[in-house]
């Protein structure tokens, strides 16, 4: 079984059922659900979504699919060291590498899954687009 870890922008795909990202992100998230890859995100991906999303979804019923969407994620905190890691990081900008560092985190983690490639150039995790990641699974 494949760990990845899924940026902010694939959550926000799928909620927002943004197009044409949103098959892409539905499929990873079929895949989730049916145990055949276990994803992970931050708690910053979790409240960044929900931010960017407010704007578009009704509170109480974007809170619910978020919710609901956290039976098929597993979610690394981001906390103080990793706060740390991130400020004092090679990464020019500070929430991707929070990221990266949260997904360095995991045991095993076979790839991060990101529409922005380039804001993750030299990251040692290898790095995919949704469509790169699903090919592989093929």
């Amino acid at each position: 079984m494949k760990n990845a870890f899924v940026d902010t922008n694939i959550i926000v795909d799928l909620i927002s059922d943004r197009k044409p990202f949103n098959k892409f992100a539905n499929e990873i998230f079929v895949k989730a659900e049916s145990k055949k890859i276990k994803l992970f995100t931050s708690s910053h991906s979790i409240a960044t979504s929900h931010y960017i999303l407010k704007k578009h979804i009704k509170e109480k019923e974007l809170r619910e699919i978020l919710y609901n969407l956290l039976d098929y994620l597993t979610v690394v905190q981001i906390d103080l060291q990793i706060i740390k890691r991130g400020l004092k990081s090679k990464y020019k900008d500070f929430e991707d590498s929070l990221q990266i560092i949260a997904a360095q985190s995991i045991e095993k983690i076979d790839c991060i899954i990101t529409r922005n490639i380039r804001d993750f150039k030299d990251c040692e995790i290898p790095i995919l687009t949704p469509e790169e990641f699903l090919a592989q699974l093929k």
